[in-house]
């Protein structure tokens, strides 16, 4: 029997410098805990000469077969980030009989049950706390402590990037393009900020949430989605007034034998504690019928809680490796209809420049009642242009998105229509 528990990691970047410096650090106390040392086997990196901290050179290779041809290796991390080639490392790792940490959202989000399926097949653990959420325990509490309850339905705010531009828009009354740019000054947002800002990261999350939550496969190319870009200093200011905020949400709810998932900015009520979280923090909310509703509520990314979140799980699978214990069975994941945009239903904000003229105001309100659609508030406010465009602000009652989607094409439509500047779900 070995007397350390053997770790490699695959990639060396900020993430994996963290969690080898953690590993040195909390040396004496991850050793209580586990019941053996945790030793750092191999870490494999792109370039081999580069001199790395914390680490000796044999340490340091080159192939994945210097990793997985190591018998003291047990478990696996990968933080290579991006689908390929981490999607096979990952596997070749669990077919090899280690078990595999990863913090690899667009893998998981993509190709979860399969490998999750393979991990059970090979006799080990798949673990992936770091994909969602950061430092926020998510995947855990799921997969135990509400391992009793029927999730219905997932509200989550899972991209710092956005949450930070939207936050900032709110506090300081500036526009899209003015925030982004001060986002990536500080860091936050990637030179190329496409996938948050379109959506993109929060919808691999989202699936993978899914998965875990309802048992259900969802593709993230199934999830409806819409980025921010659109979201002006104005929609800010008119949602304050009727008493809201914007926020990106990833939500998902199981609708009558159908899975529904979004990624939308929407409008938040600002009593809402989902409407309080601010600035880079991430929260993710589910709704059970024992628990009812539970908000996780924390840093959503960063080295420090990324790897608080990969050594949660290598700390736990080890237990595993000490103790012998086996892992549980894996559940195959179903496979339900994924509901289109149009079966959604929701009460929504619409945002339409007009010519300033009497009588639009109920041109538009017959055309959202052809639709079944009813009006819950209308504000006008006046822009100053030359031309006399007046901006409406409607809210509606509860509607499909079929009907809005056939409504808002006939006003966009309209002569005196100038612009149908942003239709956006309301909650709370």
């Amino acid at each position: 029997m070995s007397e350390t528990v053997g770790v490699s990691l695959l990639g060396a970047g900020n993430i994996g410098a963290g969690v080898i410096a953690a590993l040195s650090a909390g040396a004496s106390r991850y050793a209580a805990r586990v019941g053996r040392p945790i030793e750092v086997r191999r870490v494999l990196v792109r370039d081999t000469a580069r001199v790395r901290a914390g680490l000796a050179p044999h340490q340091i290779v080159g192939r994945l077969e210097d990793v997985l041809g190591d018998p003291g290796t047990q478990i696996v991390i990968e933080i290579m980030g991006g689908e390929h080639p981490a999607r096979e490392a990952i596997e070749a790792a669990l077919r090899s009989g280690r078990h595999v940490v990863t913090a690899n959202k667009e893998v998981m989000a993509k190709a979860g049950g399969e490998l999750l399926q393979i991990a059970a097949d090979h006799g080990v653990r798949l673990l992936y706390e770091a994909s969602v959420g950061g430092g926020i325990p998510v995947i855990g509490p799921l997969s135990r402590d509400l391992l009793a309850n029927e999730v219905s339905a997932i509200t989550a705010i899972i991209n710092g990037t956005t949450n930070y531009m939207l936050t900032a828009m709110t506090q300081q009354g500036a526009d899209y393009a003015d925030v982004l740019a001060e986002a990536q000054r500080l860091g936050y947002a990637e030179p190329d900020p496409t996938a948050d800002v379109e959506g993109i990261d929060a919808a691999y999350k989202i699936a993978v949430l899914c998965g875990l939550a309802f048992n259900v496969e969802i593709r993230p190319d199934e999830v409806a989605r819409q980025g921010i870009t659109s979201i002006t200093a104005r929609d800010i200011a008119y949602a304050e007034r009727l008493g809201y905020v914007i926020k990106l949400l990833a939500s998902a709810r199981l609708i009558s034998g159908a899975v529904a998932a979004t990624v939308q900015p929407t409008l938040v009520g600002a009593n809402e504690p989902l409407a309080k979280v601010d600035g880079v923090l991430n929260a993710v909310q589910f709704e059970g019928d024992l628990v009812g509703r539970v908000l996780f509520e924390g840093p959503g990314a960063g080295p420090g809680p990324t790897s608080s979140s990969i050594l949660a799980d290598v700390l736990d699978v080890a237990q595993d490796v000490v103790t012998g214990r086996r892992p549980l069975a894996f559940v195959p994941r179903r496979r339900l209809r994924v509901a289109l945009p149009a079966e959604h239903e929701a009460r929504y904000y619409l945002r339409i420049a007009v010519q300033d003229q009497p009588g639009v105001l109920a041109r538009i309100a017959a055309v959202l009642g052809e639709q079944q659609i009813s009006i819950a508030s209308v504000i006008q406010f006046d822009r100053a242009t030359a031309d006399g465009t007046a901006e409406l602000v409607f809210t509606t009652h509860q509607a499909s998105g079929g009907a809005l989607q056939t409504a808002v094409a006939a006003i966009r439509a309209m002569d005196v229509v100038r612009e149908v500047g942003n239709v956006l779900p309301m909650a709370g």
